[in-house]
């Protein structure tokens, strides 16, 4: 069954480019419903098959999802590998380090606001990362190098070497900030009061390089992320807008609107590995698919929960990942494409 599996991941990875139609074939093929609460984080790992996961019950969960996108097949393959429980601290935010054995994370019990290195391996902590004073909302690894950024409710964006407990720089911000680095590592992004800054992450210290608009849209900034190759972000608020820009010139390509969320949530989205599409949450909990070519929605889920989900693509799948009360695994219904159905 083993090789079956390979031969057909193969053959699928060659044959199918994600389209508008496979878009709206996109189902839950399998879903986990043993969370006890609402599911606040998610990181898959850039060069493995591991998705990690962070919940209010105060766990972390390790999945090894390499064969999921074939769950409608009714394989059960995507595994459960480890729980870790973080009582003491809570935890909200989780991020896979280069290693697929170690992540940071971020408190949430409210009276402890570092984040920690931990090793999923042996469930210890390897440092310390102390320096914000209230709770940490966004956290971006460089996937070129050991640092990281992370940005906080007490207004700044703090800069760090995995090596070091001290933070190496620190920005001060004028409200609530999301962060993110480009693939390259070479740049990071923070985004707050209806701006986003652009910063060289080996000079962030002249301040940013260019500063882009995003439309007057000056509620608080949830969530900001660049595309794969670079050439584009996206930046989701408060208010329920998903702006994409050109990364390198700041023009607004679009803008896409759900319903907006709560201050004790986050509008999440993700662009699909190609740059072509994003898929977002909502503040109703539904899930959206737009073409950023067209600026148009080419594909809803409606959900019956009334959260929006935390939403992650999985790096180079037919596949992304929606938690919210539980977490689901979205991937297409060959059987729904005409096209498809039969191709050797």
């Amino acid at each position: 069954m083993g090789g079956a599996i390979a031969e057909r991941e193969d053959k699928d990875k060659v044959s199918l480019e994600l389209t508008e139609e496979i878009l709206q074939s996109m189902e839950v093929g399998m879903t986990f419903r043993d969370y006890n609460c609402r599911i606040t984080s998610m990181d898959f790992h850039r060069a493995s098959s591991y998705l990690v996961t962070a919940s209010d019950d105060e766990s972390i969960r390790l999945y090894d999802v390499a064969n999921a996108t074939y769950a409608l097949c009714s394989i059960d393959v995507s595994i459960c590998l480890k729980t870790i429980n973080s009582k003491k601290y809570g935890v909200e935010l989780v991020s896979f380090t280069s290693h697929p054995a170690t992540v940071i994370y971020s408190s949430k019990n409210g009276w402890d606001e570092s984040l920690r290195l931990l090793s999923l391996h042996d469930n210890k902590y390897l440092r310390y990362f102390r320096g914000h004073h209230d709770r940490v909302v966004s956290l971006s690894l460089c996937p070129r190098s050991e640092c990281f950024v992370s940005g906080s409710l007490d207004r700044t964006v703090l800069l760090w070497d995995q090596r070091a407990e001290k933070c190496q720089g620190l920005l001060r911000v004028q409200g609530r900030p999301t962060t993110a680095y480009d693939d390259q590592g070479l740049v990071f992004a923070v985004a707050f009061g209806g701006y986003i800054r652009m910063f060289d992450a080996r000079n962030y210290e002249k301040g940013p390089f260019e500063i882009f608009s995003v439309g007057g849209d000056l509620s608080d900034a949830n969530a900001v992320k660049f595309s794969n190759d670079g050439r584009l972000m996206l930046l989701t608020t408060m208010d329920g807008h998903i702006h994409v820009l050109d990364s390198f010139r700041g023009t607004q390509l679009c803008t896409y609107n759900v319903k907006p969320v709560s201050s004790n949530f986050t509008l999440e989205a993700s662009f699909s590995p190609e740059g072509m599409f994003v898929i977002s949450g909502s503040g109703d909990g539904s899930v959206y698919a737009w073409s950023v070519r067209s600026g148009k929605e080419v594909a809803s889920w409606i959900s019956t929960d009334n959260e929006p989900p935390v939403i992650k693509w999985a790096p180079g799948s037919l596949m992304f990942v929606t938690g919210s009360s539980e977490l689901s695994f979205w991937v297409p219904d060959l059987s729904k494409l005409g096209a498809y159905v039969g191709r050797k």
